[in-house]
């Protein structure tokens, strides 16, 4: 690499999301011989990613100084607090998390990197075009780590849809109702016995509610689960619903297509971008997700009937899809030629 390397910022714990592509930003590029540290001062950093946007400006400041590019990566803008009761807290967080955003991208960011089409269509509809270049690419993962190969399978005896989000609480509870009213739905139209699997972190007292509202739905919970875990889960159910309004890359969409799970999705935020051809199914909203309405669960379920009644097609379609568009190791060269212009 000529001797340079690459500062990731901020440095992230959290569960899911921005988190994940971290943990594999840093793998794929340790396979590209790329070094990726957290210390934008350190003498031998050629370029900055942030993350969304970070409160160290002044060190990133500094590096500019010294020549350092600086490209920020940018999902979407927070907006559910807006149309749903989050509490006063989470609405001014949420508010300054995006003036942070949009300051960096108008002002600290040599290059913007946007995670889907959807996402560079939104942030130039809210706050206008930036005069610095800009590029979409899409998430990836390690396909070897998810992928159909393992000894899960769909129960044959009964349908098994997956769920899988970091957070189902905080304004996205709408998540749930979603999940719940889809099954519903589609129990109406199969033979056989339905399950709904949720994979993420939930309140308790939801978890009560939906129970007490679908007495005839098995919902399993499985609350927050290794990331190691998902592929199995992925594996075992015959399709995966996306519940997350305005997604603008979701990994674990990405994560199930990697693992052979045909999708099924409303067409909001990016997943007509990312569900293609025969590797799932994305309906219309029917109404208006912008306002956090729920949508109309009939025109979804009676689409992925296909996905069920011709299972080899739709999941050979999907890894198909991941393989030619969801690599990390293609996501990873396409970052290093941003950052580093080679």
């Amino acid at each position: 690499m000529n001797g340079g390397s690459l500062c990731l910022l901020p440095q992230i714990h959290a569960l899911a999301g921005p988190a994940s592509f971290s943990a594999r930003f840093k793998a794929g590029m340790a396979r590209l011989g790329v070094e990726v540290h957290h210390d934008p001062l350190r003498s031998d950093t050629r370029a900055i990613l942030i993350i969304a946007g970070t409160r160290h400006i002044q060190p990133i400041l500094q590096a500019r100084r010294r020549g350092v590019r600086v490209v920020q990566r940018l999902n979407g803008i927070n907006w559910i607090h807006r149309y749903r009761k989050t509490g006063w807290r989470h609405f001014l967080r949420a508010e300054a998390g995006n003036l942070l955003l949009a300051f960096t991208r108008r002002f600290l960011a040599d290059s913007v990197v946007y995670q889907s089409r959807f996402a560079r269509a939104w942030w130039e509809r809210e706050y206008g075009k930036t005069p610095v270049e800009n590029t979409v690419i899409w998430n990836g993962v390690d396909l070897t780590e998810f992928s159909p190969d393992g000894d899960e399978c769909p129960p044959p005896e009964r349908v098994r849809i997956q769920v899988v989000e970091g957070h189902l609480k905080g304004g996205f509870e709408i998540g749930l109702e979603i999940a719940t009213g889809f099954a519903a739905a589609l129990q109406k139209r199969v033979n056989l016995p339905l399950e709904l699997v949720i994979t993420g972190d939930v309140h308790q007292t939801d978890m009560q509610r939906l129970a007490q509202h679908n007495p005839k739905l098995n919902i399993i919970w499985t609350g927050v689960v290794a990331p190691k875990q998902i592929p199995a889960l992925n594996r075992q159910a015959h399709l995966f619903l996306s519940t997350d309004l305005h997604a603008t890359c979701p990994n674990s969409v990405i994560e199930a297509l990697a693992c052979g799970t045909p999708v099924a999705a409303f067409a909001t935020g990016a997943l007509p971008e990312l569900v293609m051809g025969d590797s799932g199914r994305v309906v219309e909203y029917g109404n208006d997700p912008w306002r956090a309405e729920l949508p109309r669960f009939d025109p979804l379920a009676e689409a992925v009937m296909e996905m069920l009644e011709d299972q080899g097609r739709f999941r050979r379609s999907a890894r198909q899809v991941a393989e030619e568009h969801f690599d990390l190791g293609k996501m990873c060269t396409a970052y290093r030629q941003v950052l580093l212009q080679s």
